[in-house]
């Protein structure tokens, strides 16, 4: 039989995950519906982990450090880690911007998401929010985001059109988004730099600067989102074909 002082111990770990998903959900009321926008018409890469590799080696790229001063990241902004998994990038950022700053990590996958807040609890940090995607739409505040930062997850976007475009009122006049992707098919896990280029230009993005990060952490491209006095209207929205993402 096993001892009480056990069993209570064993309950507190088994319920844990259930306190924490229940404070996880959406922030934001839901966007456009997909239905409304344009499917891609290129591979979907699957969701298949939380985190790339292991983050002694993305360390030992400098990979945070990199992107946050690539970006010009500061103390007391509000960053969104798009797509967040293991929480990689939302630890770092929440020492970067500090108790005045927050981190807000979102994801479509809630188990991630729960695992994450674990991980929040137990490191003792309390600038960091967790925020319920869906394929179609980050549901994100309005005015929220001083920075987006996307992490070799583009290409696992079901509905790109429509996740840009309910993407872009989260952020704040000025603010800039950051994708890191490896320049290879969306089937292998990548987004081929001119695919990217053409289907974030499509929505009203406008690309400013890309980088070559160091090893094989790939490319950051770093775009402005387009305002809402000029945001294209959904059925205005053309998906990109290879033809498109070649030239």
């Amino acid at each position: 039989m096993m001892p009480l002082a056990r069993a209570v111990t064993l309950l507190v770990a088994l319920g844990a995950p259930c306190a924490y998903g229940a404070e996880i959900g959406y922030l934001a009321p839901p966007g456009a519906p997909a239905s409304a926008f344009p499917s891609p018409r290129r591979p979907v890469a699957q969701i298949v982990s939380p985190r790339r590799s292991s983050e002694e080696h993305r360390d030992s790229l400098n990979e945070a450090a990199e992107i946050a001063r690539l970006l010009e990241l500061k103390s007391g902004m509000t960053v969104g880690d798009i797509g967040a998994g293991s929480g990689y990038h939302t630890v770092r950022l929440s020492h970067l911007v500090g108790p005045s700053g927050s981190v807000i990590a979102e994801d479509v996958t809630r188990d991630y998401l729960i695992e994450l807040a674990t991980r929040i609890e137990r490191l003792k940090l309390t600038n960091v929010r967790f925020a319920l995607g869906e394929p179609s739409d980050p549901r994100l505040p309005a005015a929220s985001l001083d920075a987006a930062l996307l992490v070799h997850m583009y290409h696992e976007i079901a509905q790109p059109y429509a996740f840009l475009y309910n993407l872009a009122p989260a952020l704040k006049r000025g603010a800039r988004v950051g994708i890191v992707d490896l320049e290879r098919p969306t089937s292998e896990h990548g987004t081929p730099i001119k695919l990217l280029r053409c289907e974030l230009t499509a929505v009203g993005y406008r690309e400013i600067a890309t980088y070559q990060l160091a090893g094989d952490g790939g490319y950051l491209a770093v775009f402005v989102p387009p305002q809402a006095a000029t945001r294209k209207s959904p059925r205005d929205i053309v998906a990109c074909t290879d033809r498109d993402s070649s030239r």
